[in-house]
């Protein structure tokens, strides 16, 4: 069970890593204004927003590979981080896009509850 948890955990990891790339050096290119359903004008107008965003997206990555890296001493790292993407999540469901809840909460919160089921 430990094993999945730091799988679902490393693929929460990578996601935000994938979210980095996309907010710091694609948001105003044609892949980045796709992914977030951003026009030509609205990314021009957003991309230091988005480029700070994207950068604690990439703290977020770190932390859990950190966490990870750490084994079970890095369970708390763990939890603070998949904590920190839920909630975030959540508030970018709440006053962006309802697909932030199944893209970026809910994989955080299988891999904080199947951490939480593994440490028994």
């Amino acid at each position: 069970m430990y094993t999945f948890a730091t799988l679902v955990t490393l693929l929460v990891a990578a996601l935000h890593a994938g979210f980095l790339v996309l907010e710091m050096f694609f948001w105003d290119q044609p892949l980045g204004r796709k992914a977030f359903g951003q026009t030509r004008e609205s990314a021009a107008a957003s991309k230091v927003l988005a480029a700070n965003q994207g950068l604690y997206n990439g703290f977020l990555a770190a932390g859990l590979i950190w966490g990870v890296a750490l084994g079970p001493a890095g369970d708390g790292i763990k939890l603070f981080c998949l904590g920190c993407v839920i909630i975030a999540g959540v508030f970018g469901a709440l006053t962006a896009s309802r697909k932030i809840l199944y893209v970026q909460a809910a994989p955080a919160l299988l891999a904080l509850l199947l951490l939480l089921l593994a440490r028994g």
